[in-house]
């Protein structure tokens, strides 16, 4: 099997560590290999690169090169982060002169990009290897309804994301069915959670997550999966606030993907820290 470098990401290493350990317990069941390295922040894919396209390709260049020194394909755990680092690996292997003033900018700190390895997202690594995930799952959730949400930077842009179909994903589906869920779909599965929204114009991130949130209620979902820190984030913390704004009870609990496939496989929830989520459990899986 080969080994990734792990990039966990600024956000699920210090507001949601229980994430990490759900992730680190499923690797290790499928047989998923991982080392450390000194990353830095990816930087974000919004935020940063909006601002200084130059200072997010170096600080995300510098990221790709300690893989590199190892010979290393990384392997992320965050929509945001993957999105990053396969974005500064496609500007740069696409424009010569861009690799040429990152590099001069790299050449003070003694690293080099050369574009020599390949950035994973973990739900990808997963669908890769989805026969083993399946032998790995030991307590079916047969009976479970779960609704899923990709995220915009799963999928967006295709350009370089290339994970899968845009408007019609399927990845996160075929792992959940893999636990023996049941897969329950609605309306608005492409739909952004939000999250960055809310953060500049609450009002309208807000108004967005309330569209989400009825959508899936609509469809009787019990859970509802994610795979990005973010719209975790969003979906599980942002529920009470939505309730009291409209004056409707939102209360469907939210696991990422790699919690839901660790209780599949006997991990108890009180292992992985479902106790942590502000949504909780209504029904003991």
């Amino acid at each position: 099997m080969t080994e990734f470098k792990m990039f966990e990401g600024c956000t699920i290493g210090n507001r949601i560590p229980f994430i990490e350990a759900a992730s680190r317990k499923v690797f290790d069941k499928v047989g998923i290999e991982t080392s450390q390295a000194p990353f830095s922040c990816c930087p974000d894919p919004t935020g940063m690169k909006s601002f200084d396209n130059e200072a997010w390709l170096a600080i995300g260049a510098r990221n790709l090169c300690l893989a590199e020194a190892e010979g290393k394909d990384i392997i992320s755990l965050c929509n945001g982060c993957a999105n990053t680092l396969r974005g500064v690996q496609h500007q740069l292997k696409h424009d010569s002169l861009k690799k040429n003033r990152i590099n001069k900018e790299l050449a003070k700190i003694g690293k080099e990009f050369k574009g020599s390895i390949d950035v994973k997202h973990f739900v990808d690594v997963l669908k890769d290897n989805l026969d083993k995930v399946k032998a790995s799952v030991t307590k079916p959730l047969s009976g479970l309804k779960v609704a899923v949400h990709p995220g915009c930077h799963y999928m967006r842009p295709g350009e370089w994301m290339e994970s899968d179909d845009v408007m019609r994903p399927k990845n996160l589906k075929e792992i959940v069915a893999a636990t023996g869920a049941t897969v329950v779909n609605y309306e608005e599965e492409v739909l952004c959670c939000g999250s960055a929204v809310t953060n500049a114009y609450e009002e309208h991130g807000m108004a967005n997550l309330k569209i989400k949130m009825d959508s899936i209620a609509k469809v009787g979902a019990d859970v509802l999966v994610v795979n990005c820190p973010a719209c975790f984030q969003q979906f599980d913390t942002r529920q009470r606030d939505l309730s009291k704004k409209y004056e409707k009870d939102y209360e469907i609990p939210v696991l990422y993907i790699t919690e839901l496939l660790a209780l599949a496989m006997g991990t108890s929830a009180d292992e992985i820290g479902l106790k942590f989520h502000r949504t909780r459990m209504k029904k003991e899986l």
